[in-house]
This record gives C-alpha cells, structure tokens and sequence, in this order.
C-alpha cells in the first residue's frame, strides 16, 4: 500500500510560480511511476505530467509544456511538480498519483494510489 500526501498548492497571481510536492509512504517508491493531475469545478480529472520509476523519462500534457517540470527524489520519497508561468486557467485542485509500473502513463484509469489532493488558485 502506498499513501500519498500533496503539499505546496495556494493563491499565487498570473505569472507566478508554485511548487507542489507530495511525499509518499512505503518501501515502493522507487519502483513506482508517479503523475499528477488535476481537476477544475465542473471538470474531468486531467493529466498533467509524469515521470518514470529512475526518473529518467517525464511526459507533459501540451497546456503544461515549457512551464511545468516534474522531478522526483527516490532518496525522500518524494516528487516534485514546478509550476512557473502559472495562468488562471492552472487554477484546479492538484493530484498526486502513483502506479505499480515502472513508465510513465496519462491515464487516470493508469493508476493505483491517489493522494488527497491540493488547491492551486492563480488569479488575473
């Protein structure tokens, strides 16, 4: 079993930047492909980016690309979701995921373990 706690979500204007990380328990998480996603009112959970197990290979959806970086320290059990350039359409609860696979996956249906996610407001 692995839980995942989400830390660093806020208000922050447009232009600004957060980092998000979310620590996870157990004694997997180097064996574990980690993703985030969010999820705005009214809207379906969506993929944000993901790394691999080593870190070695990340996947951004298109709307992140160029402003977002996710990174991940296995030596913590932590990983990691830079957010720079943040516009209001960023503004969603943000949720960490883990998957019992060692690659990357975009899928909500693609993962095993959910954190409890957290607010990110950016404001024009």
């Amino acid at each position: 079993q692995v839980q995942l706690v989400e830390s660093g979500g806020g208000l922050v204007q447009t232009g600004g930047s957060l980092r998000l990380s979310c620590a996870a328990s157990g004694r997997t998480f180097s064996t574990n492909a980690m993703g985030w996603f969010r999820q705005a009112p009214g809207n379906e959970r969506e993929f944000v980016a993901a790394i691999s197990a080593s870190g070695g290979s990340t996947y951004y959806a298109d709307s992140v690309k160029g402003r977002f970086t996710i990174s991940r320290d296995n030596a913590k059990n932590t990983v990691y979701l830079q957010m720079n350039s943040l516009k209001p359409e960023d503004t969603a609860v943000y949720y960490c995921a883990a998957r019992r696979n060692l690659r990357t996956a975009q899928g909500v249906q693609d993962y095993d373990y959910w954190g409890q996610g957290t607010q990110v407001t950016v404001s024009s």
